[in-house]
């Protein structure tokens, strides 16, 4: 058992817990990310909408954020953390292997998972031939013979909105759509093809999207497919705490809920990223993670306030402000003070 206790532990490795550990450790907190290195864009080729990283490749960027962070004296492990308890001073996570961490604050940004109808093709071609976002890939696959999988409610708005990025676009109803008399007249005006049908297959050829097939036996020549998918926030960690997700208003999947801060029903557990906002970009998770770090950051401070006035002595004291300096400067820098003397007191 690590007997070591952090002012935040982090749980998920993406871009909105890396954003939120760079915050935190640049804070001068002590601050552990475990990761279980699963993001969920890592079928995709490159990151698009992040200013200055379009294109880069996901992967490439986490491990740029992970430098940072350990620039700064964070630490992050490569692990699978399945629960969390309250405890009499804060949080303790345990990991796959055992191992339990105690922090004062619990930060969770496990994002979510992509939930796939069940057709022969589709899983294979994710990220590459069959995407979900225009604003993603809509500029990569411009101009393209698009097909629109009809899963739900939201497929007709899909369809009207890829209408953007290219005249040649055909909804396949699935057997799932049932497009409303409005609806049928936007498609038509914006001259959408409609086929009916259950899709059996998305089909390739030496690993490039050929097209899609109905169980009627009709192919179909697509060079890209977008599908809405279900998108489940990975939950089991914050459900260990008695949270429970919420149905998304768009009917696009489940997320748990956080007020503007990232803060949960659970007093000291936060959420950022897709996990609590099933809809985020990856920029819009960077953003989350900073906004959200910044936040605990001032509970802490709140917290460690109120300790002084109460003169109370505090996890943040002179030895552990020497131990952070000696971590991300390689020497103390701190005001010394009188043993037992905490480094915030008046």
């Amino acid at each position: 058992m690590d007997t070591t206790r952090h002012d935040v532990v982090i749980i998920g490795g993406g871009i909105a817990g890396l954003s939120a550990a760079t915050t935190l450790s640049r804070a001068l907190r002590s601050v552990l990310l475990i990761d279980s290195g699963t993001p969920r864009n890592a079928p995709a080729a490159g990151v698009h909408g992040y200013l200055s990283r379009d294109g880069m490749n996901p992967r490439e960027l986490l491990s740029i954020g992970r430098n940072e962070v350990l620039s700064y004296g964070g630490t992050v492990i490569d692990a699978e953390a399945v629960s969390a308890r309250r405890t009499t001073d804060g949080f303790e996570v345990t990991l796959s292997d055992t191992r339990r961490f105690s922090c004062r604050r619990l930060l969770v940004t496990t994002g979510l998972t992509d939930g796939l109808p069940p057709i022969d093709g589709l899983r294979e071609q994710w990220g590459k031939g069959v995407v979900h976002c225009p604003y993603c890939h809509g500029w990569e696959i411009r101009g393209k013979r698009i097909g629109v999988l009809g899963t739900g409610a939201m497929s007709v708005h899909q369809a009207l909105l890829f209408r953007q990025w290219s005249p040649d676009i055909t909804l396949f109803l699935n057997d799932t759509v049932e497009p409303t008399e409005e609806e049928w007249d936007k498609l038509s005006a914006r001259s959408v093809t409609v086929v009916d049908g259950a899709v059996a297959s998305v089909d390739a050829v030496n690993g490039v999207l050929t097209g899609l097939t109905l169980r009627q036996g009709s192919s179909f020549d697509i060079q890209a497919v977008a599908v809405g998918t279900r998108m489940e926030a990975r939950s089991a960690l914050l459900e260990s705490l008695g949270l429970s997700t919420q149905v998304h208003p768009m009917g696009v999947g489940r997320f748990i809920e956080t007020d503007a801060t990232g803060a949960t029903a659970v007093q000291g557990v936060y959420a950022a990223g897709n996990v609590s906002n099933v809809m985020a970009q990856v920029i819009t998770a960077a953003s989350e993670g900073v906004m959200t770090g910044a936040r605990i950051n001032a509970d802490l401070i709140e917290e460690e306030t109120r300790w002084a006035v109460e003169g109370r002595f505090g996890p943040f004291s002179a030895a552990s402000e020497a131990a952070v300096s000696t971590t991300v400067l390689g020497h103390v820098d701190h005001l010394r003070l009188a043993p037992g003397v905490s480094s915030w007191a008046p």
